[in-house]
């Protein structure tokens, strides 16, 4: 443990300060505007058959004899929060362009471009916008320094939607695009319930899409069911046990690029089971730690790939954190270790 913890304390990490963090300006009795988000330096090596990628999703490419290392600055973001009254507009980017480890050349600058991470507008019970889909178990993602945790494993979706809460019960119709930007007539629907206590939380999720194949012979027609049961539960004093479990025909939601296109066989999205456990135990008031896992299979492809991370995190103050994770990658075709190291400052 002794050599964990110098690691940590040398280098860097923390994915897991609040989301909308912010500083407040007062206008006046009725508006305000907050600023928040985070700077985050990551330093990552990749060794194995899997290319390196800056996080991994459900699908990787095979590159034999990969050793890479990137430092780069990507998941560091930034928002606007308006307030007016009751009503509130959310505006928030990240610097994931494209996704990968390319675009402006690094001869001079290491340059990237801003992604919209999320527009939306809070009134009442509703919100509309773009934000992360109603049928994303975003309480279950372990605290990971890879961006996101075990997406192999994960419904991991950001987008337009209008969405309405009425205690723990939400419903949603969402933007019905397949991953390959085929315009659908219906809107994808969403249901969700969540149980809430002093113990923890769980929820149940259903999601629906009607999907018109256009004379397409692979891909989709007709509905499409899907369900996840996710949750994050209290252990002990400091503790807490994260997991999700998601199955049907969820497609582009479920396992980022595992189901390119939508791919379907016999005018159905092809099935699709998936999990991610996590686990976090807090050392101390500064010291943390999170070993998690996350499994996608889907027998028509044979996809079977699998995420495994641990980490330990310290708390310089309440806005840096610390630290170290190591892990593993692996696909049908072979499979990567990793070492990240990161530096967070957030607002």
């Amino acid at each position: 443990m002794n050599k964990l913890t110098k690691i940590g304390m040398a280098v860097a990490a923390l994915v897991t300060a609040p989301a909308f963090a912010d500083y407040k300006i007062q206008i006046n009795d009725e508006n305000s505007v907050s600023f928040g988000g985070y700077f985050k330096a990551d330093f990552r090596h990749v060794s194995g058959d899997i290319a390196y990628r800056d996080f991994w999703i459900g699908n990787n490419a095979y590159a034999p004899d990969t050793e890479e290392t990137r430092f780069h600055i990507r998941e560091s973001r930034f928002n606007i929060k308006y307030q007016h009254s009751d009503i509130k507009g959310v505006l928030e980017w990240d610097f994931y362009d494209d996704q990968q480890p390319v675009g402006s050349s690094e001869t001079v600058t290491g340059g990237h471009s801003l992604r919209l991470r999320h527009a939306y507008i809070d009134y009442g019970n509703w919100r509309i916008g773009q934000t992360w889909s109603t049928f994303m178990p975003l309480v279950s993602i372990a605290d990971a320094l890879d961006f996101g945790g075990a997406h192999v494993g994960q419904v991991f979706v950001r987008q337009g939607q209008v969405r309405y809460s009425n205690g723990g019960f939400e419903f949603a119709l969402e933007n019905p695009s397949t991953q390959s930007g085929k315009s659908q007539s219906m809107p994808d629907v969403v249901g969700r319930y969540t149980m809430k206590g002093g113990w923890g939380q769980v929820s149940v999720a259903a999601l629906m899409r009607n999907l018109d194949d256009e004379n397409d012979v692979n891909a989709a027609d007709g509905a499409q069911f899907s369900y996840n049961v996710h949750g994050r539960i209290k252990v002990a004093e400091n503790d807490d046990f994260r997991f999700s479990y998601n199955s049907g025909r969820p497609g582009r939601y479920l396992s980022p690029g595992a189901n390119i296109h939508d791919t379907a066989t016999g005018g159905d999205i092809n099935k699709a089971d998936a999990i991610t456990l996590a686990y976090r135990h807090k050392w101390n008031s500064d010291y943390r730690s999170s070993i998690y896992f996350g499994q996608l299979e889907i027998d028509e492809t044979g996809a079977d790939r699998k995420h495994w991370g641990v980490n330990l995190i310290r708390s310089l103050t309440s806005k840096i954190s610390v630290g170290a994770e190591i892990g593993n990658y692996k696909t049908e075709s072979g499979d990567s270790n990793y070492f990240q190291i990161s530096a967070k400052f957030a607002l």
